[in-house]
């Protein structure tokens, strides 16, 4: 299982590689602009959530570590927001090298509010990459409400 999540992390970041590249093609003050339809968040912020969810999940939740957030205020262009993201991508081979052989045993994660829930890694994966996919859709909506015509960033594509 373990080359098997390698690789579709590999499409991920393929997918998430042709979104950063059509991002290249928006304004710089664009990606940074709040929009009330998606809670007055901005293309760039929503990208710096995932990210910070990817911290969260894999380091801090099930990892155990303490991993620093990153800071809006601190990747303001798509330059910074890619530097996060390898950040993000050496966290995930740290992962997935970490738990390789046991991918599908249960782990008791305990979240900050002290509640706790019983999880794989395999689910952990999972739903990391999914919720990236999730705000991708987003993002390619808010560029679009701001009068750019995306381009496909599915990880089938031609």
């Amino acid at each position: 299982m373990y080359t098997t999540l390698l690789h579709q992390y590999q499409l991920t970041l393929s997918s998430r590689n042709a979104l950063f590249d059509y991002c290249e093609t928006v304004k710089p003050e664009d990606l940074l602009k709040p929009l009330a339809t998606i809670n007055n968040e901005s293309m760039a912020s929503l990208l710096l959530h995932v990210a910070n969810c990817y911290v969260f999940w894999l380091a801090n939740s099930v990892m155990q570590e303490k991993h620093a957030y990153f800071k809006g205020d601190e990747h303001l262009d798509l330059t910074a927001v890619r530097n996060v993201y390898g950040q993000v991508d050496l966290l995930m081979n740290e992962f997935l090298n970490h738990f390789k052989d046991s991918l599908d045993v249960p782990l008791l994660i305990t979240r900050p509010d002290g509640s706790q829930l019983t999880r794989s890694p395999f689910e952990i994966f999972t739903h990391a990459i999914t919720h990236e996919f999730h705000h991708k859709g987003q993002v390619v909506n808010m560029s679009r409400q701001l009068g750019y015509t995306p381009v496909d960033t599915d990880v089938v594509r031609e």
